[in-house]
């Protein structure tokens, strides 16, 4: 078994060996730019040369921040990590005990003395203490499985409601998990930059990102939000709506992972000829004993009926609000939808018969918002604009 000596003793060899690596190819990279003089004059070519050289010595790390699940990209390796958004405490000690699936495991079993919860509630950070112990576990994870000499570049995705007190929490906790730069994006345009929609472009972009605690509707155009809006119905408000749905019809008290498992299994917001069926386990609530019998598609749409209907709403307020030459733009694009809830079945063609414009799916909708963070640092300077740059700088909320 290895000691922390020799564990320290291998880390410092495998950072200079980095570090002449990085000698080496500096000497051997500076004469094929040709004199110091030529690159003074091309800014473009200092920027490449800084980025490569930074790469070499820093990983760049993109996380997208979510109520259910947070995920991380490493540029070069792709999503590195898929973690429920969960952290578990010992009131006692203070302390942390478990992070992510661990901790997501132990909701709704444990002793006393030990909380699990979701320091991520409707898309707003309700615990800064706890989230950035989970912001701090997920970078060093990353860091540890890909170790380099610098700290990590990071840009974490957030809800384009998130204040300036929830932005600083952020930066403030990626800071102290050992990252040298830290920036901002809003998830509705990340998500489209992952699916390499044309947001620099001069045209009209509309994207739908249905996350777990929250709904971001944006149009985006010229590398900003134009227009948007914020709203918690999302995957978290369907669950309760299932909860709720058992519980009054059927006297049967379930839990959310039941909730949420039924609406990943029988799910549906269209009707079809074909039905879906699923098991359900609960409490009688008459009788105070383990129940169990089948559910339909049926049930679970007529659950969430309202919540859709309201999500349709105000995407229609939104689109009302939108400027004419971006909707010129959109009824030959469409609308595009990504987010855990974009893979609830008929979830695309309900938004289209609703507003009668063509609705696409992201490819991989789960892990748009992350690849998109991986986009923009590999093309940092191309994405600038897209940051949010400063603490005074709040999303276009309607």
């Amino acid at each position: 078994m290895q000691t922390p000596h020799q564990g320290r003793l291998f880390s410092l060899s495998i950072s200079l060996l980095i570090l002449l690596f990085v000698i080496l190819y500096f000497f051997i990279y500076i004469p094929q730019i040709a004199t110091i003089n030529n690159i003074m004059e091309s800014p473009s070519k200092i920027q490449a040369f800084k980025n490569k050289f930074f790469r070499l010595i820093s990983n760049d790390i993109g996380i997208d921040l979510g109520t259910a699940n947070t995920l991380v990209y490493l540029a070069g390796k792709g999503v590195v990590i898929d973690e429920p958004s969960v952290v578990a405490l010992n009131k006692k000690t203070n302390r942390v005990v478990a992070v992510g699936s661990a901790a997501k495991d132990m909701l709704g079993r444990t002793p006393a003395h030990i909380t699990a919860e979701r320091p991520i509630i409707d898309g707003v950070i309700s615990n800064f203490e706890v989230a950035g112990e989970m912001i701090a576990y997920l970078i060093n994870k990353a860091e540890k499985e890909y170790p380099k000499l610098l700290g990590p570049r990071v840009i974490v995705g957030v809800p384009s409601g998130i204040t300036n007190v929830e932005t600083r929490a952020v930066r403030d906790a990626a800071t102290d998990a050992g990252a040298r730069q830290v920036y901002i994006i809003e998830e509705p345009m990340a998500a489209a930059i992952g699916d390499r929609l044309p947001v620099r472009a001069a045209k009209g972009t509309i994207i739908i990102d249905i996350g777990g605690g929250t709904t971001d509707i944006a149009v985006i155009s010229l590398g900003g939000i134009v227009n948007s809006k914020n709203l918690k119905i999302a995957g978290d408000k369907f669950n309760q709506d299932i909860i709720s749905y058992m519980r009054d019809t059927y006297k049967v008290l379930i839990g959310e992972k039941t909730a949420e498992d039924l609406k990943i299994a029988v799910g549906r917001v269209i009707e079809k000829p074909e039905k879906k069926v699923g098991k359900m386990r609960g409490r009688d609530l008459i009788t105070g004993l383990p129940k169990e019998m089948e559910i339909t598609d049926k049930d679970i749409r007529t659950a969430m009926q309202n919540s859709v209907d309201t999500l349709i709403d105000t995407i229609k307020g939104v689109i009302e609000t939108t400027p004419p030459e971006i909707l010129s733009d959109t009824i030959g694009s469409g609308l595009y939808l990504s987010g855990g809830g974009a893979l609830i079945e008929g979830m695309d063609k309900y938004i289209s018969d609703a507003i009668h414009v063509p609705v696409h799916i992201v490819a991989d909708p789960l892990t748009a918002v992350a690849r998109g963070t991986g986009v923009i640092l590999e093309n940092l300077e191309d994405y600038e604009e897209t940051l949010v740059s400063y603490d005074n700088e709040l999303p276009i909320i309607q």
